[in-house]
């Protein structure tokens, strides 16, 4: 009679080894929360660092009448060649707001002999750098203390921090009969505002600042995209004409920027075109309508039709393209309008194709 055959018994991803769950889930909690101290340790020398940079352009121009003339010139050249030396991160326009950051913040330090100490200075900044990009944008000093105060004393993510700063949570608060109830509801943070260590340390100021690449950068994912689609527009016939991207407008006291504006010859009217990664919000349908009114005042030509805008959005769910047409004078032109564009199926089949090898080809690439 033949013996059975002994099995051995392997261990697999389903088998329960005790007390497993509880090392694993040690391990994670260990790690995360190293990353999380690497964060906070890099944006501490981060914000010291443009801190102390502010502080020495100031002093620079503040050493001459013709210096001070020539401030924009002076951080312009300084933009030039700290991005030739140190990459991405350094234009004019983030050693401007490094300058800014030291006048918003001029008088942190009490000695002398702090001076020039970074670990010193970064004991006075708690937030991230990121967190005070943001501030800098809050124009009342009374209203960037209370989201600064606020920030600090709910552990608000950089979202949050946006999210209360755009729905005017200073305001609010002020006006508010029950202020307390106020703060306590503000605090509380929304699914959307959570961050991860990988996010934090992903974070494109922090990889700027430590002149790291990230391949999968979200950045670099839209500018490849629009990049394509530029091409793609301009292929379609004759019918396009480049006008140029990052187009700047100034409104009120704020500066935008449409990604890409082209010329429709048989329209003649301008296209605005932005680019969001992600889904399409109500937000971005106003910011467009602002544009067109803004383009349309400023930009359009007396024996020219009024602009439209195009809103394309990628994100790993769907993609998405729309024309804003509101606001034309009549249903004529709107339907006119129509039948010259490229159809927007067209478009989020272009947007799905290009995003698809873009990703394949990183994919490729991280494998070599």
């Amino acid at each position: 009679m033949t013996k059975p055959k002994k099995q051995n018994k392997l261990v697999t991803t389903e088998t329960k080894i005790a007390g497993y769950d509880n090392i694993l889930n040690d391990l994670v909690d260990l790690l995360e929360s190293a990353r999380r101290t690497s964060a906070r340790a890099v944006n501490a020398v981060m914000t010291a660092t443009y801190w102390e940079m502010g502080r020495r352009i100031v002093e620079s121009e503040q050493k001459g009448k013709k210096r001070a003339e020539y401030g924009k010139e002076l951080m312009v050249q300084l933009g030039t060649d700290l991005t030739k030396r140190f990459g991405r991160g350094f234009s004019w326009r983030n050693i401007f707001q490094m300058r800014s950051f030291y006048l918003a913040y001029p008088a942190i330090l009490q000695t002398v002999s702090a001076k020039s100490n970074l670990s010193e200075i970064a004991k006075q900044f708690p937030l991230p750098w990121s967190h005070y990009v943001k501030l800098l944008g809050v124009k009342s000093n009374e209203a960037r203390a209370f989201y600064e105060a606020e920030a600090l004393r709910g552990g608000w993510t950089v979202r949050q921090l946006d999210r209360q700063i755009n729905s005017l949570f200073y305001e609010r608060t002020a006006l508010s009969r029950n202020k307390a109830a106020m703060l306590t509801k503000g605090a509380k943070p929304k699914p959307e505002d959570a961050v991860t260590p990988e996010e934090e340390i992903k974070d494109p100021l922090v990889l700027e600042f430590l002149g790291l690449n990230d391949r999968f950068s979200e950045h670099e994912l839209e500018t490849a995209l629009l990049d394509h689609l530029q091409e793609f527009l301009l292929e379609l016939g004759n019918e396009f004409t480049f006008v140029g991207r990052q187009k700047r407008m100034r409104i009120d006291d704020q500066w935008y920027r449409v990604d890409l504006v082209l010329y429709q010859r048989r329209l003649r009217c301008l296209l605005m075109l932005d680019f969001k990664l992600g889904k399409l919000t109500h937000a971005d349908v106003g910011q467009m309508h602002l544009y067109c009114n803004y383009a349309r005042d400023q930009w359009t030509l007396p024996d020219e039709n009024p602009p439209v805008g195009l809103i394309l959005c990628s994100s790993k769910g769907e993609a998405l393209a729309r024309y804003a047409l509101e606001g034309l004078p009549n249903k004529v032109m709107a339907a006119e309008y129509r039948v010259a564009l490229p159809d927007e199926q067209l478009l989020v089949a272009e947007i799905e194709k290009t995003r698809h090898l873009l990703e394949t080809q990183r994919i490729i690439k991280g494998k070599r």
